[in-house]
């Protein structure tokens, strides 16, 4: 059933590539325009939720700033906040992310010259995120290496050598520490080069390359177990092998800096705490909401992390990250959330919650973010679907080819009353 999308008027940004002179376009009707892969957005209309499905950010599109290779579960790609960024906001604007993870909405905010703000549970996004913003140059990088007592290092858990040779967690714990003595958990503005430097050593503490730390583990984005570890260990018949950690750091630092830095743009604002709660940021100050919250209790974040917990000196019990089994549990915990984001919102600001299928198809998060913005100060404009280029329209509303996981980005949009 098609429908015809409302109108609303969102202002002097520019839409849709646009000209900046030209009268600015209802962000709807520039994205039932949109022609992503050469083809018009359709428009459906599913129990009385208006569907825009298309193309929006292509596999083809997909290489974002070197700023944001930087590994972290559930992640979503940097074309995605990139492409409401420009769409719903102007230079100066200030965009925030109350589930930030690794800081992809803050971070391509930046890199557009708009305000980047952002909030997670977790402090360890904190330190994902905050150095990115504004990193040091190379040669500073370079510099504070030599100056660590690399030969320092006291003896670290010996679980540990499931992953690292006895010199490279030997190196480790020397860099651990040295970072702890100067470069506090919650201090607000520490050390960019410490910063900088603690960041890309959480970013390379297990992977699947001699550019990480560990002997071959896991895909980055996550840390297995002691025991899952020396599994695999086993299974491939390997040890540990030395690594030079400075020399790791740096050739991550310097891929990471090959497109350059952030623009001048407004003072970030990163906070620490409930994404239904940051009495930190300004009521009516935010222009654009980015977000994905965690998908029920599809990804175990703090088992995910606790190697890099371990390592920044964050105590992961003690993180309440939700992890709501129920449907009912987390539409309230959503609704909590937007109740907040309203708060924090202009008039004419607009959210855009980015959810994904789980449990094969059974669960459309997207409906229960609708229900939850019922009531709430918002205009309930349409959900997004983003096709991958492998995925056909039918598809859209379950999981044909990745039966555990998510398939489409479906993002709600809601604009502030």
């Amino acid at each position: 059933m098609l429908f015809t999308p409302v109108s609303p008027e969102i202002g002097p940004a520019e839409v849709g590539g646009a000209a900046a002179d030209a009268p600015p376009m209802a962000f709807l009707d520039a994205v039932c325009a949109f022609a992503g892969s050469g083809t018009p957005t359709e428009a459906l209309d599913e129990d009385g939720i208006p569907y825009l499905v298309n193309a929006f950010w292509t596999a083809g599109q997909r290489q974002g700033h070197a700023l944001h290779e930087i590994s972290y579960r559930a992640c979503f790609k940097p074309q995605l906040p990139e492409f409401f960024i420009a769409r719903l906001t102007v230079p100066g604007e200030a965009v925030h992310d109350p589930f930030m993870g690794r800081g992809t909405t803050p971070l391509q905010a930046a890199l557009m010259g708009r305000r980047p703000l952002g909030n997670d549970v977790n402090p360890l996004s904190v330190l994902l995120t905050r150095p990115r913003l504004a990193p040091p140059p190379i040669a500073a990088i370079a510099d504070r290496l030599d100056e660590i007592p690399w030969h320092r290092g006291a003896p670290g858990p010996e679980d540990l050598l499931a992953f690292y040779h006895p010199d490279t967690l030997a190196r480790l714990m020397a860099l651990r520490a040295w970072l702890q003595a100067r470069c506090k958990l919650h201090d607000p503005a520490p050390d960019p080069v410490d910063d900088w430097i603690r960041m890309v050593a959480l970013n390379r503490l297990s992977g699947h390359s001699p550019g990480f730390f560990s002997v071959r583990t896991m895909p980055p984005n996550q840390a297995v177990s002691i025991a899952a570890q020396r599994r695999l260990n086993a299974k491939a018949g390997v040890e540990p092998p030395p690594r030079d950690v400075a020399a790791v750091i740096l050739r991550k630092s310097v891929r990471l800096l090959a497109q350059g830095v952030p623009p001048p743009h407004p003072r970030a604002k990163l906070c620490v705490g409930p994404a239904a709660a940051t009495p930190a940021i300004a009521a009516g100050s935010v222009a654009l909401v980015v977000t994905s919250p965690p998908f029920l209790d599809v990804v175990q974040y703090a088992e995910d992390n606790w190697l890099r917990c371990w390592f920044a000196g964050i105590d992961p019990v003690a993180v309440p990250i939700a992890m709501l089994r129920g449907e009912s549990a987390w539409t309230g915990m959503v609704r909590a959330v937007l109740e907040e984001q309203a708060r924090l919102l202009r008039p004419g600001g607009h959210v855009a919650f980015e959810v994904g299928e789980v449990r094969r198809g059974r669960v459309l998060l997207e409906r229960l973010v609708w229900q939850a913005a019922e009531g709430l100060p918002f205009a309930r404009l349409a959900v997004l679907v983003n096709r991958q280029a492998f995925t056909k329209t039918a598809q859209c509303w379950g999981v044909a080819n990745n039966r555990s996981g998510t398939n489409t980005n479906r993002i709600v949009m809601l604009r502030r009353l």
